[in-house]
């Protein structure tokens, strides 16, 4: 999809991002305010410090609301003030390792988040799509090597994942018992492993290996022989909004989605993190230093041929092209260049 034909749909669409202030939400916004949508956020305070929110300043292009999407009356009075169109629910506590830290504010965030969004939709007259990103670890992992399919079980096994396959019944029971006669559409997406500039977030690979690097450390990898379906972060963001516009246009589109690459960039991170020392250069070099830290899924794959059947969609960038233009998006950081516009080219270079 091009970026002028994202124009054609979204330019004054009311469109409401809830996580706004994370990584994946932070790129969201700036695509969506490109292409000329009226974007609300909700969210808390951005998780990390720096954070690409206020690196680029996202806020000044976008009404930021501050809030918990545990907190029921606040989401519902950033829904009045918003009376939107589309709603693409991001806000979650993403990160496994953290679930395990405190598994009971991480049910609240992603399940009794989302029942809380899925409330203020129900009693929304003007909302017509609404898309819950979720997931690929919501399913009952066997460590086999196809692909998993949304008619697989979900079950995921931490809490986050867990939690996330909870979010996916909370949204499936909602939308048979409140949206099948109406007006809304509802679809869920099941994201691979997203790469991409402006993720600081602890125990995530990538933003481990800038660190180490812009250190001159070498890069630890606690788990270098499990495989994950990594791709750039604009590969999932560009299908949540055909997603949402598709669903939007035709009720016949909305349903369960993979979002994930193509076979050939499902790897190792030991893999990944040898692509990344290559591009940085400067002598980095990754060490094994597997800590016998919590489970973790150890082969994890999407089986991505229904959204690509459905939405005619393929990957832009295979696995090596995502990282090196991942790199690049650090390295000006780290330079002090101006990141709006470093964002703004390669979202342009992606919807061209």
């Amino acid at each position: 999809m091009r970026l002028e034909e994202l124009k054609d749909f979204y330019e004054g669409k009311r469109v409401l991002v809830t996580g706004h202030t994370g990584f994946k939400g932070s790129w969201l916004c700036r695509i969506l305010a490109l292409a000329g949508a009226q974007v609300t956020g909700y969210a808390l305070d951005p998780p990390t410090d720096p954070s690409v929110y206020h690196i680029a300043g996202i806020g000044e292009t976008i009404k930021d609301i501050r809030g918990d999407v545990r907190d029921l009356e606040a989401l519902r009075r950033a829904f009045d003030a918003a009376r939107p169109e589309i709603v693409i629910h991001l806000a979650a506590q993403p990160i496994v390792r953290d679930s395990y830290k405190d598994p009971v504010y991480t049910y609240e965030t992603n399940v009794m988040g989302t029942v809380n969004l899925l409330e203020c939709a129900r009693h929304s007259a003007e909302l017509r799509s609404l898309l819950n990103v979720t997931t690929d670890k919501v399913y009952e992992n066997k460590e086999w090597e196809y692909g998993y399919r949304e008619t697989d079980r979900l079950d995921g096994y931490d809490p986050y994942s867990n939690s996330k396959s909870c979010s996916e019944l909370v949204t499936h029971s909602y939308k048979k018992s409140f949206f099948s006669q109406g007006d809304c559409a509802v679809s869920t997406a099941r994201a691979g492993n997203v790469i991409g500039g402006g993720d600081f977030a602890n125990d995530r690979i990538v933003p481990d290996c800038v660190r180490a690097a812009a250190a001159g450390k070498d890069v630890l990898v606690r788990s270098p022989k499990s495989t994950r379906p990594y791709q750039h972060v604009l590969e999932p963001l560009a299908l949540y909004l055909m997603i949402a516009k598709g669903q939007y246009e035709d009720r016949a589109l909305e349903g369960y989605y993979n979002v994930g690459p193509d076979d050939r960039d499902c790897i190792t991170t030991g893999e990944l993190a040898e692509l990344f020392c290559r591009f940085w250069g400067q002598g980095a070099r990754w060490v094994d230093q597997s800590d016998g830290g919590p489970h973790e899924a150890g082969f994890l794959k999407l089986d991505s041929s229904r959204v690509k059947r459905v939405f005619g969609w393929r990957p832009r960038y295979g696995v090596e092209e995502a990282l090196e233009k991942t790199i690049r998006w650090y390295k000006s950081y780290l330079v002090g260049e101006d990141m709006r516009e470093v964002m703004d080219r390669q979202i342009k270079e992606f919807f061209c």
